[in-house]
Formats: structure tokens, C-alpha cells, sequence
């Protein structure tokens, strides 16, 4: 089975994705089925390096968070926007990293930008401060300490870096 889907995430990411975009019949479940087999076996030599999963528990509650966290941003983003312009405290915030691997960064970076309200502007060099600018900062320290906590600590632990 691991020769026929070598990147079995990725194989169910696009079949699932077919199905949604083009709907269910018989000929685009055989297409998908075929698409999800094809495409990571065509495109595995190109990835240099494969991220070493760990933790799927925490890595489901990670999933919903990061869904409850978007939809409350909405909502936060919704309320700011049609408020008074005042109100906005935009602000750019260089967020300390604990997490090394690039996987984990790569997705740390991904969750930010995603959350309705911030957005990941930048990486250093050495990998150990990543850019965010925020929508509304009225206290950094707790911005911070809220994306290390929610994000970056379930991270270390799906990517092996934590306990």
C-alpha cells in the first residue's frame, strides 16, 4: 500500500479536494482515485525531505483550533473594520521561535497567515524570529505569549521538539 500512495495525506488531500470541486459520480471518483495514486508518485523525487509526524492527537486539536481561531478572527477582524478606524492598533511583532524544524515553521508561518487579522511577514536567517504583523495589538507580550501557547507548542510536539 506505502508503493501505491507514498504520501497517503497527500493522496487523500487530493481526492477528497476532486470530489469537492468537480462532485461525486462514479467517473470522478475513479479520476480522484487515479489522481490521488498518480500525483505524489509522480512528484516524490522532488521532495528533498519529509517531515517526521508525531503526535496525531495533538495534531487533530491543533486542526481545530486553528478552524475556532479563524472563525472568531472573522468575527474580531468584522467587528474592528466597521468600528471606528481609531480602534485599529496595527502593529508588526517579531515573535520568538522554539520550534527548529522547518516543517514546523513552515506551519506555524501557514497558521498565522491563515487567522483572519495577521499575517507572517517574514523568517531570519537563523530561523529564530518570525515577523507578524497584526490587525490589533493593544498588548504585544500577550500576542505573543497566545501564538506560542495555541500554535508553536502543539507544533513542537507533532514535530517531535516537545514532550
Amino acid at each position: 500500500m506505502a508503493r501505491l500512495f507514498p504520501a497517503p495525506l497527500t493522496s487523500a488531500a487530493l481526492f477528497v479536494a476532486w470530489l469537492l470541486l468537480n462532485g461525486i459520480s462514479s467517473g470522478h471518483l475513479a479520476l480522484a482515485l487515479v489522481l490521488a495514486a498518480a500525483i505524489p508518485r509522480l512528484t516524490e523525487r522532488f521532495r528533498s525531505d519529509r517531515p517526521d509526524l508525531r503526535a496525531w492527537p495533538v495534531a487533530l486539536r491543533l486542526a481545530f483550533t486553528v478552524l475556532w481561531d479563524i472563525v472568531i478572527s472573522n468575527v474580531q477582524v468584522a467587528w474592528l473594520i466597521l468600528g471606528p478606524e481609531r480602534r485599529i492598533q496595527p502593529r508588526f511583532v517579531w515573535l520568538p521561535l522554539d520550534i527548529r524544524d522547518p516543517h514546523g515553521i513552515a506551519s506555524l508561518a501557514g497558521i498565522i497567515t491563515m487567522t483572519p487579522g495577521t499575517l507572517s511577514a517574514d523568517l531570519t536567517d537563523d530561523r529564530r524570529f518570525l515577523l507578524v504583523h497584526a490587525l490589533n495589538v493593544s498588548d504585544e507580550a500577550a500576542l505573543i505569549a497566545s501564538i506560542k501557547t495555541r500554535y508553536e507548542a502543539p507544533l513542537q510536539r507533532i514535530f517531535g521538539e516537545g514532550q
